[in-house]
């Protein structure tokens, strides 16, 4: 390999006479210097990329501080979907102010700050369903909806894949499929600091849960409603007369 070097000529005395000598300078070249950053920048990389890779392609719990309240707040954050396949969207359970909140944080433009989308969203093979979400007063690519927070945490605790879809401003319809494998950790812990738990129809795979019932209650002719509802009431009746004499 070859070396670049640089000289100057310097002048020793010995005794009376003066002699010239050749000495070999430090390579500060720039090019040198570039190279000593660029190979401690590439070990950094080296050190670093298997963690970060591990922390992108996992549902994580972590919390932040709110920038304008300066209140502390916790959130479940799910991974990126496959890139090139889908867009950029992020789903997020956050508990607020003692309030949950299931938030769709996009890279692009969803609506002006304060508006109101579609959101839609299929847990595994289950009916698709839309609500609407609001945009937050400060930002154009972040939604949110509080009403339906509880629902949909049933469902992605006890799913395996998660598909959303979401109807932006400008008729473009942004998509992502978000893998719910190891998601129920770090959401059952955002709701536990809400002083919120799971029902046991969100922990159980065999539970008949509540928006089960409504997806297939409207499959019904209006007379089977109509006497799913009786026997309803019945049951209600039952119950409140066994607490009464409980009591």
């Amino acid at each position: 390999m070859k070396l670049n070097r640089s000289f100057c000529i310097a002048y020793v005395d010995r005794g009376n006479r003066r002699e010239q000598a050749a000495v070999a300078l430090p390579d500060y070249t720039p090019s040198a210097l570039f190279n000593k950053m660029a190979q401690r920048l590439f070990l950094t990389l080296l050190f670093f990329y298997p963690f970060s890779v591990s922390a992108a392609d996992t549902w994580n719990y972590h919390q932040e501080k709110d920038r304008l309240s300066n209140r502390t707040y916790s959130l479940a954050q799910s991974p990126l979907p496959p890139r090139g396949l889908y867009d950029n969207i992020r789903l997020e359970i956050i508990c607020k102010d003692n309030s949950l909140q299931v938030v769709v944080d996009a890279h692009s433009l969803i609506a002006s700050q304060g508006s109101g989308f579609d959101f839609e969203y299929q847990v595994d093979k289950n009916p698709r369903v839309t609500l609407q979400m609001n945009t937050f007063k400060d930002s154009k690519r972040r939604g949110y909806n509080e009403d339906q927070a509880k629902r949909i945490i049933d469902e992605i605790v006890t799913g395996q894949s998660l598909f959303i879809r979401v109807n932006t401003m400008i008729r473009k319809v942004l998509s992502a499929k978000i893998p719910l494998e190891g998601a129920a950790e770090p959401v059952k812990q955002v709701v536990s600091d809400c002083g919120l738990s799971l029902a046991d129809n969100a922990t159980s795979e065999s539970a008949y849960s509540l928006a089960e019932f409504e997806r297939e209650f409207g499959q019904l002719t209006p007379e089977q409603q109509r006497q799913v509802l009786n026997k309803i009431k019945i049951i209600i009746m039952e119950a409140q007369k066994a607490l009464l004499i409980e009591n």
